[in-house]
């Protein structure tokens, strides 16, 4: 059993999706929420190795912090989980900056510029936690061992800081991923958008069975 503890910022699909991933790699796992009570039924059947608790709770918590809730409330999380309690940890930037409003012809509207993600506004509010963007351009579903018949998809990542894209890394591959490092935070204004184009046969065609997959020469 591994002895790396996972701090899990958020209760929905995502985060639980994630969290048994970790659990079944082998990790310690407390999920968090404002309302720890929506949690019970998910500690109750993930087992031992999970706990529940606030955010400033599950990041204090965590050697590795993910940060898995809705884009427009990502900030205010940030501040609830508490800035001291992300220094010097790799945090995992589930998020995307996707707008309250409706798609659009399959299309989804973000609340950033195409010069400004929203993991570099992350990384601003709270400059020595060191963050990871990845899981962000891909369904829940597929998070964790991901199995598609053309072979392993691909997860694109970016952060300002090596040692904890090289965590990530291992956390990809243990999760069933090859991954691409895009280079530091400013990537992430390519990568976010990602998600964009991974939802529209779903919004289009109710076709969520898919990843991305970077071939090489």
């Amino acid at each position: 059993m591994k002895s790396t503890k996972v701090g899990i910022i958020g209760s929905g699909q995502v985060a639980q999706t994630l969290g048994r991933g970790f659990l079944e790699s082998g990790y310690k796992v407390m999920l968090s929420s404002r309302d720890e009570s929506k949690l019970d039924e998910w500690q109750s059947d993930a087992g031992e190795h999970a706990k529940k608790g606030t955010f400033a709770e599950a990041a204090a918590y965590g050697d590795i912090v993910v940060l898995a809730v809705a884009g427009v409330v990502a900030e205010d999380a940030v501040k609830l989980a508490g800035i001291d309690n992300l220094k010097g940890k790799t945090v995992i930037d589930v998020t995307n900056p996707i707008a309250k409003e409706a798609p659009v012809n399959g299309l989804l509207k973000f609340f950033s510029d195409i010069n400004e993600s929203l993991m570099e506004r992350l990384q601003r509010l709270a400059p020595e936690a060191r963050f990871v963007k990845c899981f962000s351009c891909v369904g829940n579903h597929y998070m964790y061992k991901p199995q598609f018949a053309d072979g392993v998809p691909t997860m694109f990542i970016c952060g300002d800081n090596d040692e904890a894209k090289h965590e990530v890394k291992d956390i990809l591959e243990q999760f069933g991923w090859e991954y691409e490092d895009m280079g530091g935070a400013e990537a992430a204004r390519a990568i976010e958008p990602l998600c964009m184009l991974w939802c529209i046969p779903g919004f289009r065609e109710n076709r969520w069975t898919h990843a991305f997959k970077l071939l090489k020469a």
